[in-house]
């Protein structure tokens, strides 16, 4: 699957009570064609990775209000969306109105991504915002039957980027991961929410052999 053939797919996608960044616009925050802004800059991402040698997919669970929704990118809030452009050398453009929303998940995981210079692609189990009928701006779990479209998505991406290996970030993308995949190696993470943050980056330290402690301090 080519990487334009990917993003229109993705992009056609409408589920009650989701949020697809890629076709949708909020009318609170977003500024004028945001949905299509996410999706080039999606295609962009993806065509730069399709390119390169990319070490792993990072994999989260779904994308947050107060990031993915925003940004069109996993795991990437609107203060961290600049460090994920110039990771793969190309232009993200931010469009959302107001200040900067930072989100808890994002900012530690871009501490830790701040020190390794692999190529690392950052995606979710479930690529759209999953939130709570009625409530546009909260947060849920993604479904049995949300699940499934998200790994069949996921498997297109492994096929079309072909990383070296998954990084699965909390129990729900390791379960996904196994799932999907035998021939790659899986790596499991704790996800850093919910007091969890101390043990990531401490496996993270230990897989890439760094340290990041001293950012650590500074995230909040």
């Amino acid at each position: 699957m080519t990487p334009k053939y990917f993003v229109n797919a993705l992009s056609s996608l409408k589920i009650d009570n989701t949020f697809n960044p890629y076709r949708d616009n909020c009318s609170v925050f977003d500024t004028l064609n945001a949905s299509k802004i996410r999706k080039d800059s999606l295609l962009n991402l993806l065509e730069a990775a399709s390119k390169a040698e990319v070490d792993s997919i990072w994999i989260g669970r779904d994308l947050g209000y107060r990031g993915g929704r925003r940004t069109g990118l996993a795991l990437t809030d609107d203060v961290n969306i600049d460090r994920h452009a110039h990771r793969w050398g190309i232009e993200i453009p931010r469009v959302t109105n107001g200040v900067p929303i930072a989100e808890r998940t994002a900012a530690v995981i871009w501490s830790a991504l701040d020190n390794i210079p692999d190529n690392i692609f950052l995606w979710n189990v479930f690529p759209l915002h999953p939130f709570i009928a009625g409530t546009p701006f909260s947060n849920r779990t993604h479904n049995s039957k949300e699940r499934k479209i998200g790994e069949d998505i996921l498997l297109e991406l492994i096929n079309t980027i072909k990383p070296k290996r998954i990084i699965a970030i909390g129990n729900d993308a390791e379960i996904s991961a196994n799932k999907l995949t035998k021939n790659l190696e899986i790596k499991k993470f704790r996800h850093p929410s919910y007091g969890g943050q101390n043990t990531f980056l401490k496996q993270v330290e230990s897989l890439y052999e760094i340290n990041i402690q001293q950012r650590q301090s500074s995230l909040f």
